[in-house]
This record gives C-alpha cells, structure tokens and sequence, in this order.
C-alpha cells in the first residue's frame, strides 16, 4: 500500500530501529536523560538558540510556545488556517485563556503585515492585548520567502510583539530555499519543528528559544502531561533523523514534482489545471480527491486533495501512483 496522506505515516528505518534499541536513557523529568540532552542541545545549535525542550507533539510544542508567551487575556495573531488556530484543538483558548486572531494567508504564505498591523489591538483595557504574531513554515507545502522574515522581526519589534514559527516542516522550507535552517530561524523568538513528518521518527517534537523561554516551556510541558520520563528511546530516533534524514527531503521535493508533472499529463491533461506542487507536497483537485475508494483498490491510500511524498515512497512507488490514476475511468 502506498499511503499519500501525510508525511506523518513513516515508518522508523532499521537503522533508526537500531539507534533506538542502544539508546542510553534515564529521567528526563529529572533532566537525567542523556540522550534527551543530547537532542535538545543539537536542536538548538541547528537553530542558533541558546536551549530546546523535547516534546510529544507539534500541537505541544505549539501550546508551550503559546503558554510561554502570553498570559491570560493576551492574544496571538495567526493565519486563518493556521495550525495554531484551527487544527489544534483550540488548546490556546481552551486551557490558557489566550484568544486567537485569525487573518488571512496570502498565496505565498505569509501574512500581510499591513494586515497584521490592522488586527494588532490599541494598549486599552477593552481589548484583549496582542503579544505575539505567529507564522508557519511550510504553510501548505509553501516555504515562506527568506526575505519575509526581517521585515516579519522588524515589525514585531516595532510593536512589542514576540515572533513564534510553526515550523513543523523547517527543514523542507530550508531545503527547498537553499539556506540553513539557522538563517530562517534567527529572525524569530522560539521555533517549533516536527520529527514526525518528513524526518520521519515515529514521534516528538522539538522547541528551541532563550534560556528563560525554554524554562517556562518545559514547565508547561509538565503542566500538560508532557514529562516523559526514559523518553531517550525516541530522542535517539530524533538525533538519527536529525543526523540523517534533513538532506534527503530534497528526494520527497523531486518526486513530488515528478508527480505533479505525470498528474498532469494523465487523460490528455484532464487533470492538470487542478494540480499544484509546492515542497513535498502535491495538490489535486475535486475529480482526483473524490476518488479515494478507487485509489484504494490500486494501493493507493489519499485524504482529500493533499498528497503528501516521503521517506518511504520511492521512484517506483511514484510511477506506481501514475499508473493507478491513469487506469481510472476518464472525468467528462
């Protein structure tokens, strides 16, 4: 089966299963977990911040971050599809009385900071006060423009504000954008990114800021039921991908524009004014999202109109795809 919902269903390689196997562990509640250490302080050397916390989840790291930054009654601004705003659970809300602020993205993925300078609330008691601006990289499989990011810093320290990155797939943006994820991440105050995506350990999350930030975080990791004890058995699978799998993505981003171009040329090109290729990520419109029941019959498992590439799809499985699409009745 070829399974094209996301990169979150890899699976660990033998060698990530190996590295895992020999972890040295201990307790992390305690901050006696060697391995655990060993990932923080390689996260955030990557990212040039003086600290990072493991975490369960992006949703977790998300929150900490959140928590971290505001207070009760304070608010962030956010895309209006935005992780942190809609796929979250409304965690923000729900367990720290932060209100969420949702503006439009534009097509490349930024936020408008003419629009965000509009949405920021005057220093008046009637208004919930804005702290901090949140951005997301990639945002639907976009990596956000290099250049964005100073004048994103800019305007946050003209007005007070913290910069968070949601940067769940950072290393496909800086991948894809020929830089170090370093250089993205300079601009911000805390980034958040995923080993469970395109890195693809089996679970875990990493979120790097200051010293002082990285300590509220792990408080609130605590808070949240994030101490996970011996958990050098999945920082390991995270050090593995950190040392191994960053490179690669370029793979996923050329087999998803090999993608995207067969996709197009299916049916005498019936499909091809819905397809769009952006990192590892292919997306298609209505006449293929509905066909998942059909896909599934060939071996190929879809949600929706995102298809995803990673690690454990290779060249073959790719042409494999193409020639399940191209065995599907013709749309009229």
């Amino acid at each position: 089966m070829i399974d094209l919902r996301s990169d979150t269903v890899t699976r660990p390689s033998p060698a990530m299963r190996e590295a895992m196997a020999g972890a040295e562990v201990g307790d992390d509640v305690y901050g006696e977990d060697p391995t655990v250490n060993a990932l923080e302080d390689r996260a955030a050397a990557l990212l040039g911040f003086d600290a990072a916390l493991f975490v369960a989840s992006g949703t977790q790291a998300n929150l900490c971050a959140l928590l971290s930054h505001c207070q009760r009654g304070d608010e962030y601004i956010a895309g209006h599809s935005a992780h942190t705003y809609r796929f979250e659970g409304g965690g923000a809300a729900a367990l720290g009385a932060i209100q969420p602020q949702p503006i439009p993205f534009e097509p490349d993925g930024t936020l408008d900071l003419a629009a965000v300078a509009a949405a920021v609330k005057p220093d008046d008691y009637h208004f919930a006060r804005t702290r901090l601006l949140c951005l997301e990289n990639t945002q639907a499989g976009k990596p956000l423009p290099v250049d964005y990011f100073p004048r994103a810093r800019g305007f946050c320290d003209a007005r007070g504000l913290s910069l968070h990155l949601d940067g769940a797939r950072l290393f496909n943006a800086a991948v894809a954008c020929g830089v170090e994820a370093a250089d993205i991440a300079r601009h911000t105050d805390s980034v958040a990114f995923c080993l469970s995506k395109g890195l693809g350990a089996p679970a875990g999350s990493l979120l790097a800021g200051n010293a002082d930030f990285v300590r509220s975080a792990r408080r609130w990791r605590k808070v949240l039921g994030g101490g996970m004890r011996q958990a050098g058995v999945l920082a390991a699978a995270g050090l593995f991908a950190l040392e191994h799998h960053v490179d690669r993505l370029r793979e996923d981003h050329a087999r998803a524009a090999r993608l995207a171009e067969g996709l197009r040329g299916v049916a005498d090109g019936a499909y091809a004014p819905d397809i769009a290729c952006h990192t590892n990520m292919v997306f298609v419109g209505p006449d293929l999202a509905t066909r998942e029941a059909a896909l599934l019959e060939r071996g190929v498992r879809i949600e929706g109109e995102r298809w995803v590439v990673h690690l454990d799809i290779g060249d073959a499985d790719v042409e494999r795809v193409l020639d399940a699409v191209s065995s599907l009745p013709v749309p009229r």
